[in-house]
């Protein structure tokens, strides 16, 4: 064995750090191989989901709304405005959205597509969903109201079918929008993962995740205020005789409440509740 390895010619070890350095290399060129596979993949992700999401939002506005203002008799002006919000101005919002994400989208090869910008350029816009999802606990009860009906049941199913509509009950497809606010930063995280910082599109994907994140937040907080809100105007109700000015007046948010001993200059004490606000007591 040691004469074998004296013998060895000596350019065979040139020739081993050739094969290490192209087994190095090749391996290099399949890592990118493979993450530019998961952006291509991830990019069809979005487009695709996309594209349906338009076909939900056209047969809501197509296949119900339209029937529904044909029907007088059974729907109120008021009532198709609790039970669709906002919709309608979603649909065409987004109809645009997707127009110039599909600008962006490089069909010949998907992993160099940069849509980054298009978030960032539609940041703005996608803050009407803040009043849709404000709106969506009214629509349920509203509905379920409805429901109760046969011939409501009957008229939203008639409409599901004349539009050629998946079978999906009404409440889901009005539930989608609450879920496509959410679902964007869960995308773009799942970008940027596979988006290297080398890529052109790095910076605006990294960017419209922030962004697109602090809408959702933004949606919730206002959610939580007009909640917290309608609870101080029902806890002001429930008060018999209530005397002075109006809460919401002053402030928006209830911070704690409890019991409390008063005591007097003459030493008498008296249990009081309290309640603290934001902005009184």
């Amino acid at each position: 064995l040691r004469v074998n390895q004296e013998e060895v010619p000596e350019n065979c070890s040139n020739i081993q750090d050739e094969e290490q350095d192209s087994d190095i290399s090749k391996h290099r060129q399949k890592i990118a191989e493979n993450r530019d596979q998961m952006r291509t993949n991830v990019i069809q992700e979005i487009m695709k989901t996309e594209r349906v999401y338009i076909k939900h939002l056209k047969d809501i506005c197509e296949g119900y709304i339209r029937q529904c203002r044909k029907h007088t008799g059974m729907f109120t002006t008021a009532q198709l405005s609790t039970i669709f919000g906002n919709i309608e101005d979603i649909y065409k919002f987004q109809r645009k959205f997707l127009k110039d994400l599909e600008k962006q989208y490089n069909k010949e090869e998907p992993h160099l597509s940069e849509i980054g910008s298009c978030f960032l350029q539609h940041q703005e816009g996608f803050a009407i969903y803040s009043e849709y999802c404000n709106n969506h606990p009214s629509a349920c009860i509203e509905l379920s109201k409805l429901m109760k009906q046969g011939k409501y049941r009957h008229f939203f199913e008639a409409c599901r079918l004349l539009q050629q509509m998946i079978d999906i009950a009404i409440d889901g497809f009005l539930l989608t929008p609450v879920q496509k606010i959410c679902k964007y930063p869960l995308q773009l995280a799942e970008l940027l993962k596979y988006t290297t910082q080398e890529h052109s599109d790095y910076s605006n994907i990294k960017a419209a995740y922030e962004a697109m994140k602090n809408v959702a937040c933004l949606i919730n907080e206002r959610k939580r205020r007009l909640e917290s809100i309608d609870k101080i105007a029902r806890w002001q109700v429930s008060i018999v005789d209530w005397e002075g000015p109006d809460v919401l007046a002053r402030s928006s948010e209830l911070i704690h409440s409890g019991e409390l001993t008063k005591i007097s200059k003459q030493g008498k004490s008296q249990q009081r509740t309290f309640f603290l606000f934001d902005h009184q007591l």
